[in-house]
Parts: structure tokens; C-alpha cells; sequence
């Protein structure tokens, strides 16, 4: 009983003990229940089927500028909630919302609503009224109305994502939806129109799928609009327009005007600084630029990196390269500008001993290195090609010694090729595969290899001789192409014999670095022919000869015949140069006499005498009358010309005969007569003429005799003057004048000689 007892009361107190913890946890419901109430005070959904609440918004009424487009829909997966939207009225206070449901089995008052949406609950099959009413402080009560059937509002859309590209005037667009309408999406359609214009495409084009649609036959060049909405059906009753995306022109053009520049990082051994600029004519329409880098070797990965500006820097290895440069924007990529970066050749090789290669067969060869790399690189890769194919690679992990022994998967060696092997290193210490391209791996080394080496299968060409002496010639020879040596060329032979008809001669040879493609042959005989041949040779021995050259050494007299005709060329030379000018100057006056210049003849320097320019002095001082040009009559004080008679017998210079001179004067006085000055003394001035130039020997000393021949013959004039003149000392002045100024006028206006009118009297 006791322990019955205890027992008892122990559950008694049990009991009592959860009594106390229940009623706690319903009062702490009680209190969660009343905040999470408190929080939604201003949105709260009472029964409305008592005609009490829907009596208090019958005053509210339909308004233009109140609340309107009320909208409700929902999605498929939940047909029994919907979501309703309207927009607000025009005025701006503070305004609250109700929104009430009404169905055949229920009706439903959502109250002190703030947004512009609210969530319902409906009953799928029944129809349904949706009444929004909007209070405001300053304005009355104002409605919206939407009915419809909950079956039939089952909206899909707008996509989640979407986007475009464009291709030879093509527009692709891709769309993703919503999880929820993801399932229910079949097709969507696409209206576009260019960006300024008002109507929208007259027929959507529709998609392939869900997913894909192709607009087709767009200006490339043409900026448009587009808005996307899905294709209705049983589960998508609605499916409004997207909101308006604008896709950019088409880029058609690729960059150009490429230049790249090339240089070494003096930090980072086994890199180069790359940096490349360019341009593209179509300005504006880019939003920037797409660069991929890859290997020629096809080793990936293919980089991919963007730039805003025509312009990128890149740091990579002495490995040859792949780039591709386009414009893109967000609907296009431009043609891409495809370029090569060649390997760089000017790297330590074999010469140096960095490198050494050790064949094993066609699949299987030994690569080592000097340098103890592995203290700082346990990733490499090995690239080796023969000349004009593709880059071959392997990358493999190596951390114990300064070696790797490869075998190949692909293309086995091939003899008598030669190939150019190259070692990277890359700071990668687990897997070696390269992570990216741009300041990723470095070059040790290249050097070059043969599977198997063969003898030169050509010959050097083109020989010929230079500075061939009495016992040397020089010779010279266009090197072995690459692809004919099959080999290192280690260097060429050089095959001569005296030239003997008999052949009795003995070959011999010489050997020349391969460096080299010329020799000068001593110790040869004089006025000796000689054939050459020249062959190279390599490892695997010597190769095929050239076709044989013959030429011949200089002989003592053909030698002693040169320097003669040298000597004689340089005399001819001396002698034209020293005595050519003046034989030519000469030649010139006697061929081509060149026309006297009438300042250095004897009348003008004699002018220049104090007589001659008093007589001028007083000619000028006198007046001109009248006078005859086809005659000339001198009148003169017998006193002046017996002044001036001394200076005329002077002339020494017999130029022509007494005859011919007295002819010519006589001829030229006949022709005077012809006209007569109006004076008495002209028929006497006519016979003094004629008595005295006929009975005279007058000499000319110069070609310009004009004023010689009138100085001259002025005294034999002197004796003819009349007695009749002297008393007149007038008319002698004025005759004087006539005869000056007639003598002057004459021969400044006629010919010198050759001319029948020209008349001399003096």
C-alpha cells in the first residue's frame, strides 16, 4: 500500500507538472497568434456575405480618373489562388484599397490594403467577381470591376531571361521561362519593328520550340524593338507582351590596321610581352571587343578574354599562337580578325647544350635538360614539329630527374626529317595540363633532331670563280637547301683536278665548314684549267656531286697585256682631260664663229678719244632741217676738218684693195645721185666724191667699220668744199647737221653688209 501510495501521487504530481506546461503552451500560441495579427492589421480578409459590409461601398462608382484595369490571374500548378492587380487614380493623397470576392459559395472582403496587388483564394470551377475600391482623403470613393471564370485566367509569362543574336540578317532569339512556366510553354511568338517606327510587325513569327525562335529577312544595319509572349493553350489562357528589348545593329565589319609588337620581359626568362592594337570602322556600334588565344598545337585550353578598348597585352611563351579579335555588342559578334604569332626562333638551343635529344625508334624518344629544374618545376610540356606540318605536344610530370623518355600516341617519326623541339615549363604543381594561356608557362629550350640521317640527295649550285690569279682562284656556291640535306650538314667537300683531256691528272679535295659557301683555291698552276665539284656531306656521309665547273688560271704575258692596255686607257685618259679643252674651244671657233660684240670693235673704242668726243659734242649741238636718207652731203669749216685730218692716218690695216674700196665708194655715190638735196652744191659735192675716193687708198682695220670708214675718208671730203660754202656759215652748219645725222641714221637702220641700199659717203 505504501508503495501503491507513492506511486500515486507521484503520477498525481506528473500531472499536475504538464497541466501547467500545456496551459503555458497555449498561452504562448495565444500571444504568437495576436502579434503575427498585429503585423498584417493593415490587410485582412473578413466574410462578406452579410449585406452590411457590401452596403458600406455601394456609393463608390465607376471613374475615368480612379482605379482601374483591375486584372486577376493565376498559374496551372495552382488554379485555386489568384493574384489580382490594378492600377491607382490620378490624384496623389493617401489612399487605402478593398478588394472584394464574391462566388456562388462564398464572399470575401480584403481590407486596408496599401499595394497594388493582392493574393485570393477562389474556388477553381465557380465564376467569380472582383470589385477594388479605392478611398482617399481628398476625392470619393471610386471602383474597379473584373469577372471571369478562375479556369480561364491561367496567365504564363513574361520570360525569365531572354536573349539575342544576330547573323547575316538574322535575328535569334532565346528565351527561358519561369520554373512554373517552363512545363506548361509550348511555342511563344516574337513582333518586332525598327526603332522609331509606330506599327509593330504585321504577323508574329513563331518559334520552333520553348525555347529557340529565328527572325529572318532584317536590315542589318537597322536598330530594332522587339517583345516576346508565349502561345496560349488550355494551361496558359493569358499570355501578355513582354516589356519592349531593343537589340542593336548588326556588326558586319571586322577590326583591322593590326600591329604587334613584340619584346622580352627582362624579369620573366622564357616570356615575351605581346601587345596588339587595331581598329574598326563601325564606331559606336561595339560595346567592346572579344580576344581568343589558343595554340597553334591545338593544346587547350582556348582563352577567352573581353576588352572595352581596340587594344590588348598579353604575356605568353615562345610557342606559336592562334588569335581571334571581334566587336561585339549584345546581340552580335563581328567577322572575326583570325592572325598568327609565330614562334619565336631567337632562343637558347642546342649550341648552348640546354637540350639534348636521344631517339629510340619512330615512337619513342628521350628529351633532357642541363639546368636542375626540378628544385623549382615539376610540370612541363615537349612541342615538336617537322618543317610545314602541325605542332604535336605532350605534357607530363616530372620531379626526379632532369629527364623524360616520351612515347608517342599519334604521327610516328619519319626519316631523314628534320624536326624543331621545344621544352616549357609551368608553374602548375599537380596536374600539368595548362590552366590558362595569358602569363601561364615559360620556355627553357629548342633544339632540333633526326630520327634517322641519310647523305644529301643535292648539291650546292650556282658555282662560280672571283680573283683568279696566276696560282689562286676564289670560289663561291649557293648552300644545300634544307629539305635536301636529310642531315646536319657538317660541312662541304671540294672536288679539283687539272683539266686533261687524257685524264691522267690526280683529284684532290678540301674540306669547308658548312658556315661558309666560299674558298679560295691556292697553290695552282699557271694558265691551267681546272675542273671543280662541290659536294655536302653529313653524318650519314657525303651526297651528290655538283655539276662540274671549269675554270682556267691567269697566265704571265696575258697578265703584262692587261697592265699595258691599262697604262695606254690611263694615258688616253690624262691627255683628254689636260689638252681637251683647249682643242675643243677651237674646234668651236672654227666651226661655230660666234657673233662680235660691237663694244670690243676698234670704232668704239676710238670713240672714246678726247677728238672724237668733242666732235659728237658738237654734232649734238646742232639743228636738224630736212634732209635726204639715200644721200649723204657733208658741208664743214675746213678748219674743223683740218683739225680732225691728223687723226685718220693713223689706219695701218689694208683690208681691201684700192680698186674694190673706190668701186664700192663709187657704187654707193651713184646710188646718191639718184636724189639731190634741194641745195646748189650737190652736183658739186658728186664730182669731189667721185675725183677724190677713186684716186684714194683706204684701209679698214676692223668687221665694224662704220664709224672707221666715215673717220677715214672725212679728209678727202675736206679738200672738195667750196669756196661758196665757207662764205655761209649757216648753210655749212645745216649741211653739217643733215650729213651727220643722215651718215647715223643709215647705218643704224641698214644691214652691214650684203644689203644693195646701204650707202657710204664720206
Amino acid at each position: 500500500m505504501v508503495a501503491r501510495g507513492f506511486q500515486f501521487d507521484f503520477f498525481n504530481s506528473k500531472c499536475s507538472s504538464c497541466a501547467g506546461h500545456s496551459h503555458l503552451f497555449i498561452l504562448g500560441l495565444i500571444l504568437v497568434y495576436y502579434t503575427t495579427a498585429s503585423s498584417h492589421v493593415h490587410a485582412f480578409s473578413v466574410s462578406c456575405k452579410s449585406k452590411k459590409i457590401l452596403s458600406d461601398y455601394q456609393h463608390c462608382q465607376l471613374q475615368p480618373d480612379g482605379v482601374h484595369d483591375l486584372n486577376c490571374f493565376g498559374k496551372y500548378i495552382d488554379r485555386g489562388l489568384k493574384t489580382c492587380v490594378w492600377r491607382p487614380g490620378n490624384h496623389t493623397s493617401k489612399k487605402t484599397y478593398t478588394l472584394i470576392i464574391q462566388q456562388h459559395s462564398q464572399c470575401k472582403a480584403y481590407k486596408n490594403i496599401s499595394t497594388l496587388s493582392e493574393s485570393v483564394a477562389v474556388f477553381a470551377k465557380q465564376n467569380m467577381t472582383a470589385e477594388v475600391f479605392e478611398k482617399s482623403e481628398s476625392r470619393n470613393c471610386t471602383k474597379a470591376v473584373f469577372r471571369a471564370s478562375p479556369n480561364s485566367i491561367l496567365r504564363c509569362g513574361p520570360p525569365d531571361k531572354v536573349s539575342f543574336s544576330r547573323q547575316f540578317g538574322k535575328l535569334s532569339v532565346t528565351v527561358s521561362w519561369q520554373e512554373d512556366d517552363q512545363k506548361v510553354i509550348e511555342f511563344y511568338s516574337v513582333r518586332y519593328k525598327a526603332v522609331g517606327s509606330l506599327l509593330w510587325s504585321e504577323h508574329p513569327v513563331q518559334s520552333q520550340n520553348a525555347g529557340r525562335c529565328t527572325v529572318k529577312n532584317l536590315n542589318s544595319s537597322l536598330v530594332y524593338s522587339v517583345q516576346i509572349q508565349c502561345v496560349s493553350n488550355e494551361k496558359c489562357s493569358q499570355c501578355p507582351w513582354s516589356q519592349t528589348y531593343t537589340v542593336p545593329s548588326e556588326l558586319t565589319t571586322q577590326p583591322v590596321d593590326v600591329s604587334l609588337t613584340d619584346t622580352d620581359i627582362g624579369e620573366k626568362i622564357g616570356k615575351r610581352l605581346l601587345s596588339l592594337n587595331w581598329k574598326l570602322s563601325a564606331v559606336g556600334l561595339y560595346d567592346g571587343f572579344s580576344v581568343t588565344v589558343g595554340k597553334t598545337s591545338g593544346e587547350r585550353p582556348c582563352e577567352r578574354m573581353n576588352t572595352a578598348q581596340p587594344e590588348i597585352r598579353l604575356i605568353l611563351s615562345y610557342s606559336s599562337y592562334h588569335l581571334n579579335i571581334s566587336a561585339v555588342n549584345n546581340a552580335s559578334t563581328s567577322p572575326a580578325l583570325s592572325l598568327t604569332i609565330p614562334q619565336r626562333e631567337d632562343i637558347p638551343s642546342i649550341e648552348d647544350g640546354k637540350m639534348n635529344i636521344t631517339v629510340h625508334s619512330n615512337t619513342s624518344f628521350t628529351v633532357s635538360w642541363k639546368d636542375d629544374l626540378i628544385k623549382t618545376y615539376v610540370c612541363y610540356c615537349v612541342e615538336w614539329r617537322k618543317n610545314g606540318h602541325k605542332t604535336n605536344y605532350k605534357s607530363f610530370y616530372q620531379n626526379e630527374k632532369n629527364n623524360r623518355t616520351l612515347s608517342l600516341i599519334g604521327e610516328p617519326l619519319e626519316p631523314y626529317e628534320r624536326y624543331s623541339i621545344t621544352l616549357h615549363t609551368r608553374p602548375e604543381k599537380e596536374t600539368c595540363n595548362m590552366k590558362y594561356i595569358n602569363n601561364s608557362e615559360s620556355t627553357y629550350g629548342r633544339t632540333q633532331f633526326y630520327f634517322i640521317e641519310g647523305s644529301p640527295v643535292s648539291a650546292p649550285t650556282n658555282i662560280s670563280t672571283y680573283n683568279v690569279t696566276l696560282d689562286s682562284a676564289g670560289l663561291q656556291w649557293l648552300s644545300i637547301p634544307e629539305d635536301d640535306l636529310r642531315g646536319f650538314l657538317l660541312g662541304y667537300i671540294i672536288h679539283y683536278v687539272e683539266y686533261d683531256q687524257r685524264g691522267t691528272s690526280t683529284e684532290k679535295h678540301v674540306t669547308v665548314d658548312p658556315k661558309f659557301d666560299t674558298y679560295e683555291l691556292g697553290d695552282l698552276k699557271e694558265d691551267a684549267a681546272y675542273q671543280v665539284q662541290i659536294s655536302g656531306f653529313t653524318k650519314a656521309g657525303a651526297g651528290v656531286r655538283s655539276t662540274p665547273y671549269v675554270f682556267k688560271t691567269n697566265q704571265q704575258g696575258y697578265f703584262d697585256v692587261n697592265r699595258a692596255g691599262l697604262i695606254s686607257i690611263f694615258v688616253v685618259a690624262a691627255v683628254v682631260l689636260i689638252f681637251g679643252s683647249p682643242i675643243i674651244k677651237r674646234a668651236k671657233v672654227i666651226l661655230w664663229p660666234s657673233i662680235p660684240n660691237p663694244e670690243n670693235s676698234n670704232a668704239m673704242q676710238k670713240i672714246e678719244r678726247p677728238c672724237e668726243m668733242e666732235l659728237l659734242e658738237s654734232i649734238s649741238a646742232l639743228k636738224v632741217v630736212e634732209w635726204d636718207t639715200n644721200s649723204l652731203q657733208i658741208v664743214e669749216k675746213e678748219a674743223v676738218l683740218t683739225s680732225m685730218l691728223p687723226l685718220h692716218h693713223n689706219s695701218e690695216d689694208e683690208g681691201d684693195s684700192p680698186e674694190t674700196t673706190g668701186n664700192w665708194i663709187q657704187r654707193d655715190s651713184e646710188d646718191a645721185t639718184g636724189d639731190s638735196l634741194p641745195h646748189d652744191t650737190s652736183d658739186t659735192f658728186s664730182n669731189v666724191e667721185q675725183t677724190n675716193f677713186q684716186s684714194s687708198t683706204i684701209a679698214f682695220s676692223s668687221g665694224y667699220t662704220t664709224m672707221e670708214m666715215f673717220q677715214q675718208v672725212r679728209p678727202q671730203a675736206n679738200t672738195a668744199i667750196t669756196p661758196a660754202m665757207e662764205s655761209d656759215p649757216e648753210d655749212t652748219h645745216e649741211a653739217v647737221v643733215k650729213s651727220g645725222l643722215a651718215y647715223v641714221r643709215q647705218f643704224s637702220t641698214s644691214p652691214i653688209l650684203g644689203s644693195e641700199e646701204m650707202t657710204m659717203i664720206s
